[in-house]
Order: C-alpha cells, then sequence, then structure tokens
C-alpha cells in the first residue's frame, strides 16, 4: 500500500484519540472517571462519548461531556444520531452540547429503535440518514464532524460498493474524518483504504482498535456489528480462561501489534475504544513505545 496522505513523517508521534460511554450506575461513574484520569496522561487528540439510539443516553452523554470539558482539558467530542427524533429535536440537541462547550461531533445514523437486526425506519420529520445529519450539522454552526466507516461493510449495506458511497455522501456534506469500526485484519483494512481512495475519498480514515477484554463477549458483539473475528486470536488466547493476568497480556500484545504492523502500512491515527477501562489501552500503548505526559490533561478524579 502506498502510504497513505494523512500518514506522520517517520519518526514523528502517532495520533490517538479514546472512546468513552456514559455510566450507567454509581460504580460505573466511578470507573469512567478513574479511566479518563489515567488515560488523559496520553494527550489524545480528542476523546469521544458515545449517544444512545434515540437519545435514550442523551442526558448522560450530555453530563459526561461537560464535566469533561469543565474539569479537563481534553478535546472533547460528543455522539450525535438521529433515530427516533425530529430535525428540530436534533437540533434542540445541539444547541444542548454547543452550550457546554462541544465543537466536534461524530454523527452517527444510531442503531434502528428496535434493536440491532430489525429494520430501521427513517423518522418522517427528521434527518433519514448519517449524510443528512452531517449536511444538517454543517447548516448549524462550524463544527468539526467525524463519522463512521465499516473495513468490512455495514450489516445494512447492499454491498461494499453502496457502503462506500454513503461514506462519500457523508464527506461530501461536510465530514472532517472517519472513524471506523473495529477490525483485526490489517489485510482488510488496507483493501478498504485503496477502494475508499480509488472512490475519490481524501479525509483521514482512523482506524479503530479494540483491545480484548473478554473474547467470548466481543465475538458475539463483532457478530452484531458486521466485524470478522479471525481464527488465530483463539490460537492466542488458548488456554488463558482462568489466567486474566496472561490474558490481559496476550490481549495488550495484540492490539499493539495491529497498531504497528498499521504504522508500517503508514496509519499515523488511532482511535482506541476503551471500554471506559484504562489498564489494556495503557499496556497497548507502552507496548509500541509511547511513554504518558507527566503533566496529566484530567483533574477529572481529583
Amino acid at each position: 500500500m502506498a502510504r497513505d496522505e494523512h500518514a506522520e513523517k517517520a519518526g514523528a508521534p502517532l495520533r490517538i484519540s479514546f472512546e468513552f460511554f456514559p455510566p450507567k450506575s454509581e460504580e460505573m461513574e466511578g470507573q469512567l472517571w478513574a479511566t479518563v484520569d489515567e488515560l488523559s496522561r496520553w494527550n489524545p487528540d480528542f476523546v469521544s462519548v458515545t449517544y444512545g439510539a434515540g437519545g435514550t443516553t442523551r442526558a448522560p452523554t450530555l453530563s459526561t461531556v461537560k464535566r469533561l470539558i469543565a474539569e479537563t482539558t481534553l478535546p472533547t467530542a460528543s455522539h450525535l444520531t438521529c433515530v427516533g427524533a425530529t430535525k428540530d429535536e436534533v437540533r434542540h440537541v445541539v444547541e444542548e452540547f454547543r452550550a457546554v462547550g462541544v465543537r466536534h461531533f461524530v454523527a452517527l445514523r444510531g442503531d434502528p429503535q428496535g434493536g440491532i437486526g430489525t429494520a430501521y425506519q427513517p423518522h418522517p420529520g427528521g434527518f433519514a440518514n448519517a449524510s443528512e445529519l452531517v449536511a444538517g450539522l454543517r447548516e448549524m454552526g462550524d463544527f468539526e464532524i467525524s463519522v463512521s466507516a465499516y473495513p468490512e461493510k455495514h450489516p445494512e449495506s447492499r454491498d461494499a460498493a453502496a457502503d462506500i458511497d454513503m461514506l462519500k455522501r457523508k464527506v461530501d456534506a461536510g465530514a472532517h474524518r472517519a472513524l471506523t469500526q473495529f477490525f483485526f485484519d490489517n489485510d482488510i483494512f488496507e483493501r478498504y483504504l485503496e477502494r475508499v481512495r480509488a472512490a475519490g475519498i481524501t479525509i483521514p480514515i482512523v482506524p479503530g482498535i479494540m483491545p480484548i477484554q473478554n473474547l467470548t463477549q466481543l465475538r458475539r458483539f463483532a457478530s452484531m456489528c458486521g466485524a470478522s473475528v479471525p481464527a488465530w486470536l483463539d490460537d492466542r488466547f488458548a488456554g488463558l480462561d482462568d489466567q486474566p493476568q496472561a490474558r490481559a497480556e496476550v490481549a495488550a500484545t495484540v492490539a499493539a501489534e495491529q497498531i504497528e504492523d498499521l504504522v508500517r502500512r503508514g496509519i499515523a491515527d488511532f482511535h482506541l475504544y476503551t471500554m471506559n477501562r484504562a489498564p489494556l489501552v495503557n499496556a497497548t500503548l507502552a507496548n509500541i513505545g509511547l511513554r504518558p505526559s507527566d503533566q496529566a490533561a484530567a483533574g477529572a478524579a481529583a
């Protein structure tokens, strides 16, 4: 693969970003802010906070984003979906987030209200898809806009060509970067990036990296979102069911190897799905030779 035009020059620092999700309990809240405090030491390019279908987590997302902006120096993006909402309702949500300081949105259509696997029905008074949502955001303000991309095709797309066409529509509407679904086969990503560039899409395509917290759970999740889990991962984790420390070491090694291989292929930006847990992310980044800053960007857990 030719070195991607968005890759960093050899020897320059990689750019990383982290995804968090809103906590659903007091215990999970404590875990989130401890994780934010830990991971802030890596000085990420930005962090993002997920947002449920139909705005089901709008309040906790808003609360989480507000605290990140108020108590840390982390550039913070909020996910935004258009499922089950009118255009006016989405605009109201955008204004709520703008009021607390959000200037970067991850614009997504969102999962069907009936759950993954059910038919998606656009709200009759809403944005029909993510490209319309991006266009709407561009009309509402000078926001930074990230969107999703699928190296193995979105589960609902007719085929890979239709999937890339949708990505191009999002870019034409004003998206600045695409964050991919997680994947484990870098050859799949390389072929995808070649097709994306051939389609005239020039924005950064940022690989989504998922350090494996639990292989069984990951396999279930992957089956719902169209990602494949290669058989060699079973071999890497074989015999470690009752060895949590060894499992964690393998997981961090696997994620680091994936990033290092992508760097060799010319990639310099990475979006890590943290699952609101710091240890595996810390170990992964340490394994690729990064070193955390002595001056953390967050005081959120203080």
